[in-house]
């Protein structure tokens, strides 16, 4: 596959390899901070990889930076009244467009993830973090409260308690207790860390597409649905793959003890 057209993107460029698709926020002058340039373009971005055959995502920022992404641009929310504050709170966002990709999606938190920086990596769906990386949801501090996602999905992750704590105190966490309570996945240190990403991603774009979609979609859904409404929407999906070719494949791959050729349908 190739990588998705960036050209028209400033601060927003994608590259690939081996069906992953790694994109890459690059605004270091601001930190990566989200101003509504950088939103359209990840969002521009993200809906052309959700039409694409890549397998997996890995969203970063850029290592010159030194930040995930360290929070929403704060000039740009001083000039806004409420009128325009709801229109750029209009959903679909760029939170929901990551969100929704059919695709996984590993947050590479290679540094501070503040404000709509964590609640970008909220969207994700594994979040591995470099050691030297913060996180947290200082907004409060400002007067106002996180608005894109972050308290609806921080306390799906780190349980109700913890999230009150994070959102009402402005408090920072870093990359170890924040695996500790569960708002990230995996820490690494610098030498650990690119290799541990690489691990994941390729691990998952080993596996069938269809197989991924539809198994991240179950477990994305065990937030939303009761356990019996989950049991039996895990079972149509389960018995939705025995329509694919890939099923097939993959079972005479295991029993022919070789490596399957996933063809996503």
């Amino acid at each position: 596959m190739t990588a998705p057209h960036a050209d028209d993107c400033e601060f927003v460029r994608a590259s690939v390899d081996n069906h992953v698709v790694t994109v890459t926020i690059d605004r270091p002058d601001a930190r990566n901070a989200l101003n509504g340039q950088v939103r359209t373009e990840l969002k521009r971005i993200v809906e052309r990889i959700a039409d694409s055959d890549a397998r997996v995502v890995v969203l970063t920022g850029s290592d010159e930076a030194k930040a995930f992404v360290a929070g929403a641009d704060v000039s740009e929310l001083r000039e806004r009244d409420t009128f325009e504050q709801r229109e750029a709170s209009r959903r679909p966002r760029v939170y929901e467009a990551v969100a929704d990709l059919p695709q996984p999606v590993i947050a590479r938190v290679n540094g501070h993830a503040l404000g709509g920086g964590c609640e970008l990596a909220l969207a994700c769906d594994v979040r591995v973090a470099h050691e030297r990386a913060k996180l947290g949801q200082p907004e409060i501090n400002l007067g106002l409260i996180p608005g894109g996602g972050g308290t609806q999905r921080l306390p799906r992750l780190v349980g109700e308690g913890q999230a009150m704590r994070l959102i009402l105190t402005g408090e920072l966490v870093d990359a170890r207790e924040a695996a500790d309570i569960g708002l990230v996945d995996i820490v690494c240190s610098d030498e650990a860390f690119d290799d541990r990403v690489d691990e994941l991603a390729a691990a998952m774009a080993d596996k069938s597409p269809l197989a991924l979609e539809l198994g991240k979609e179950a477990v994305r859904a065990s937030s939303r649905l009761g356990l019996d409404d989950g049991l039996d929407y895990e079972a149509n999906l389960f018995v939705q793959l025995f329509a694919a070719e890939d099923k097939d494949e993959g079972i005479d791959a295991f029993f022919e003890e070789r490596d399957p050729e996933w063809r996503g349908r």
